[in-house]
């Protein structure tokens, strides 16, 4: 296996986000009994010594591969403590979900192939962080209902339907460039994908939808 297009890393800083890099990549297309540390270090064009110095096993490394895209996206839900709007705290949501998925879709299959295998290495992720994070949205969407800002729904499924819908531009991303002539979209096809999401969940809620063409 070769490092593609793999930069070869110099710093410890530039090893460790290499190899992170490859990782995901790696455990995204061969899941984690598929994958090896070699074809791990080999991607990142590091020596395999050089691998375990920083990630000693390949649990440490994929434990950190699915912590680092549960980090990116618990950050992206930053906007439910800083909105008090529910549109405006969904759309931000939303936008930074679907950026998420563009910009790190190797991160999000990986959470995906693990949770459809009944989540052997991050069900204490699961049972812990997610739950109480899922919690601490539900009593903010339920609290908007509760005042009459939008229809009555279980907060629950509409967590469900945004992370169902923004990741399925990451998970199924074949799929989506299949239907899309072989091509992956351009910005103006990410906008419109954003726009159309946020149209659809918002006003499926009854909120207003601004019209905003999202962050890219």
């Amino acid at each position: 296996m070769t490092n593609g297009n793999f930069k070869k890393p110099s710093t410890r800083g530039e090893k460790k986000k290499a190899i992170l890099t490859a990782a995901e990549k790696i455990f995204a297309e061969y899941g984690f009994k598929g994958a090896t540390t070699q074809m791990i270090a080999d991607l990142a064009g590091i020596p395999k010594a050089n691998l375990h110095y920083y990630f000693p096993t390949k649990e440490a490394l994929y434990s950190q591969v699915v912590q680092t895209i549960f980090d990116i996206w618990l950050e992206a839900a930053d906007s439910f403590d800083q909105k008090e709007d529910p549109a405006s705290a969904l759309e931000s949501y939303i936008d930074k979900k679907m950026e998420i998925s563009r910009d790190h879709p190797n991160g999000s299959k990986v959470w995906a192939n693990e949770v459809t295998h009944g989540a052997p290495i991050i069900q204490d992720y699961l049972e812990t962080t997610l739950k109480e994070w899922t919690t601490s949205r539900e009593a903010v969407i339920q609290s908007w209902i509760d005042e009459g800002r939008m229809d009555k729904i279980d907060p629950k499924h509409l967590l469900y339907m945004i992370w169902a819908t923004t990741q399925h531009y990451a998970d199924f991303v074949h799929q989506v460039e299949t239907l899309n002539d072989g091509q992956p979209f351009d910005d103006g096809q990410w906008r419109a994908a954003t726009r159309d999401v946020k149209k659809i969940i918002l006003t499926g809620v009854g909120l207003k939808f601004g019209g905003d063409d999202g962050n890219r």
